[in-house]
């Protein structure tokens, strides 16, 4: 769980140092931020299985906006963060932004159990300065030895509409239990109209070409693409086709799922191609163990909006006069301050099973059984 010192009374740090990652934090502010975390815990609880040992991983990906970029986040908006990114095992962060400012923090928060790596933002105008990176509990799981860029070269690229991909996709191995798998951290090229759609097709099938290519040398037949692959429901299905005519099955529970803030599309996704041993957790229902979790529901409500007005003041150049128009105020609110508290995108997980190991013992008992 994450570290709450800042969210202690004053007479805990007249006993004794302990760091604190906001010291000006008011008592207000720390108030509405512990009712804010229970609330956020509470419904965590209700929806994200617990870690069984050495039986599952929970794995998520979020795209973080403008994350190491932005001003405005709030001391509380960290613990939001920290305290979603703490229930599970391995997160794919996405728009990380060129400065690791709010890396840091959220490392500080999480504590000595967390590691991170972190790729070099992508230059140019279409790379938009982003990184990727990976948030990993090593108490649960561990890196297998590759981390690395897949930069495309002449015999993928050539003739092609685009020379590379956009945000360089970053794919590192991981190994928790019986299992090693590589991740494929991705933020395809955003926007529904112009060209944007035939490039996101183009990105979709280099980077399978890419992998085919690459397969023997990935140290696992186990590849998981995820992140913000910004899929329109008009526009993208043929991308979408071509990810399953290379063999990746998308996590059944997160289908058409809306993974945006807004609830109007599916951009977040986790597509796997596993062999026979990898198996996801599923539900009472049969379906995967997996899903999207709104913080929006339980911390940054609109009906706190009000609660805000003095931070929104703070920062807004608009012309709306927020502190005597509730409805602007909450327009304001609801379009745009609580996604840059938090993101403009959901938080998507699934939980993987890790042991394989009564499967694996029953199909040698029948191969043993059939030697002469």
């Amino acid at each position: 769980m994450p570290f709450y010192n800042d969210l202690r009374p004053e007479a805990n740090f007249a006993k004794r140092d302990f760091i604190r990652v906001f010291p000006d934090m008011t008592k207000p502010a720390k108030i509405r931020t512990i009712d804010g975390l229970l609330r956020l815990r509470e419904a965590l609880d209700k929806v994200i299985p617990s870690r069984r040992a050495e039986e599952n991983l929970l794995v998520a990906s979020w795209n973080i906006k403008e994350f190491g970029h932005t001003t405005q986040r709030l001391p509380e908006s960290y613990y939001y963060i920290a305290e979603i990114v703490a229930r599970f095992d391995l997160v794919a962060i996405q728009e990380v932004k060129s400065t690791l400012k709010d890396i840091s923090i959220l490392m500080r928060i999480l504590g000595s159990d967390w590691s991170y790596l972190v790729n070099d933002i992508t230059d140019g105008s279409s790379g938009n300065r982003e990184r990727s990176c990976y948030l990993y509990n090593n108490k649960r799981v561990n890196l297998s030895g590759l981390v690395g860029e897949l930069v495309l070269w002449p015999a993928v690229s050539d003739g092609a509409m685009i020379s590379q991909i956009a945000r360089t996709p970053y794919m590192t191995g991981f190994r928790a239990g019986w299992k090693s798998f590589v991740l494929i951290n991705l933020h395809l090229s955003p926007d529904k109209t112009g060209n944007k759609a035939a490039a996101r097709k183009a990105e979709v099938e280099l980077l399978v070409k890419a992998l085919k290519e690459k397969s023997d040398e990935l140290w696992g037949e186990n590849l998981i693409l995820t992140g913000d692959f910004n899929f329109f429901r008009t526009v993208d299905q043929q991308s979408i086709d071509l990810l399953s005519a290379a063999g990746f099955v998308e996590v059944n529970s997160l289908a058409d799922k809306h993974t945006n803030a807004a609830l109007t599309e599916v951009y977040d996704r986790f597509f796997i191609r596993k062999n026979k041993f990898f198996r996801l957790a599923l539900s009472a229902d049969g379906q995967e163990s997996g899903g999207v979790f709104n913080p929006f529901e339980h911390v940054l409500r609109l009906d706190d909006a009000a609660t805000y007005l003095p931070e929104m003041l703070g920062v807004y150049g608009g012309a709306a006069d927020l502190a005597n128009d509730p409805v602007a105020m909450k327009k304001y609110f609801d379009s745009y301050w609580q996604q840059n508290q938090l993101s403009d995108h959901l938080p998507i997980w699934f939980e993987m099973i890790i042991d394989s190991s009564s499967p694996f013992l029953a199909e040698n008992r029948t191969k043993i059984e059939a030697e002469p």
